[in-house]
């Protein structure tokens, strides 16, 4: 008889080569985590370069993205994408109400500026703490089931939480009009002047503060607030990248793969369940908190059910279940958003004013329902496509494109890298 006490060997090695591979390293990433870690902190160090290639005043201009409101939502949604795909990318945990958490941590965040301090660490420390208990009584009780009916509960807590701040609880969140600071809010630590309005700074850096730098025909705009948010995006990136790499995100895989059977081995999934979802619940409310400090005011809107809706968005079209594939999803959303929807068509004819009047009026029309307002329609029918062509996410478009390249190139390199006796290596997950 076989001793039962034993654990499989090819369980034991993988666990211990996994564990042995996140501790070595820089910063005790792997050298592939490494990598992609260092692309993403330069990427968003030069964002003000790289989000503004078109010269000021040219046609092109307008899709310039590189100025400090857009570019904070770029790393502070990315930010939210990143913790919800901790949640739905390892376990498989869908959830339809982090909203609510993003909600519940910027009015706490909002409530520390009025009161106590204007400085953003503490508000953003006061979100992460409240996003987190709300997201333990939430997880506690929505996670006695699996599946659709675990959507559907954290969809309805969601919407009750809005209910509650839109028309019940007015005086804690301010109604549909909201909570701001305002010329009569006298934070305990705070110096400000009878009738001034206070302004978030760290540690009296303003998070509006600003430094232009001119170059040409080109502008560049270098702020403060995003930098502060950019670090701090780095900083919950490098975190997923640990959890993901670790032994309790190998459990979180395990119940994604299959939580039945995991339960029959005798192993509990739900304090696993339970511990990702608030994991999760505090990266959206410290989103909450960044969005607070970028911008003084919060309304119970960001609690409703599309921007639960929009994070699902993010972490699917991304890639769900890698380490990138939020955050770029979430940029690619934001810039769409914000940059594709200004389009109109006045700026359409005077992009095809060299076409002849009829044929001119033709392509307006037919480009016109997809931009402006219609964005959206843009954004369902390119979320459509990845679903059916790239199941994967744009993180499995750039894969394809680089495996294509690769392909190419070491085709002409002769018979000796017949792929037949040197298959290709299956690719990075974390890429």
């Amino acid at each position: 008889m076989t001793d039962q006490t034993q654990n499989p060997p090819a369980m034991t090695t993988g666990a211990q080569s996994t564990v042995q591979a996140s501790r070595g390293g820089m910063l005790g990433l792997t050298a592939n985590d490494f990598r992609l870690f260092l692309i993403v902190l330069v990427i968003t160090f030069l964002a003000p370069f790289i989000l503004n290639p078109f010269p000021e005043g040219s046609a092109l201009a307008q899709f310039n993205a590189g100025y400090p409101d857009l570019m904070q939502r770029f790393v502070i949604f990315g930010i939210f994408a990143i913790g919800f795909n901790i949640l739905f990318g390892l376990t498989g945990y869908l959830s339809f109400g982090h909203a609510a958490f993003l909600g519940v941590g910027s009015y706490g965040a909002i409530w520390m500026m009025k009161l106590l301090t204007l400085n953003v660490i503490p508000a953003i420390i006061m979100a992460i703490i409240v996003a987190g208990i709300f997201a333990l009584m939430v997880g506690y009780v929505s996670l006695r089931r699996s599946g659709i009916y675990f959507s559907i509960l954290t969809l309805a807590f969601a919407q009750m939480s809005y209910a509650l701040a839109y028309s019940v609880l007015t005086p804690i969140t301010g109604g549909e009009t909201g909570l701001q600071i305002k010329n009569t809010d006298r934070p305990l630590l705070s110096n400000i002047q009878d009738g001034e309005i206070g302004r978030a700074n760290l540690f009296g850096l303003e998070m509006r503060s600003s430094f232009e730098l001119e170059l040409g025909a080109w502008l560049f705009t270098f702020n403060a607030g995003y930098y502060i948010a950019a670090v701090v995006m780095l900083l919950a990136f490098y975190m997923s990248i640990r959890l993901f790499r670790s032994p309790f995100g190998m459990m979180l895989r395990a119940v994604k793969s299959n939580q039945q059977r995991m339960n029959y081995t005798g192993l509990n999934s739900k304090p696993y369940t339970l511990a990702a979802f608030v994991i999760s619940g505090m990266y959206a409310g410290l989103a909450g908190g960044l969005m607070v400090a970028m911008d003084t005011q919060v309304g119970p809107e960001r609690m409703f059910w599309t921007a639960s809706g929009e994070v699902v968005l993010m972490a699917i079209l991304g890639g769900a279940g890698t380490l990138i594939g939020p955050v770029l999803g979430a940029g690619f959303i934001k810039y769409m958003e914000n940059i594709i929807s200004k389009i109109n068509s006045t700026i359409l004819h005077e992009w095809f004013f060299w076409l002849p009047d009829g044929l001119e009026n033709f392509v307006v029309a037919l480009i016109y329902p997809f931009i402006g307002k219609g964005w959206h329609l843009t954004l369902g029918i390119m979320f459509m496509a990845v679903v059916i062509f790239l199941p994967g996410g744009l993180v499995e478009g750039g894969q394809r494109i680089a495996g294509w390249i690769k392909n190419r190139r070491g085709s002409g390199d002769g018979p000796d890298k017949d792929p037949e006796h040197h298959p290709k290596q299956a690719p990075h997950v974390g890429e």
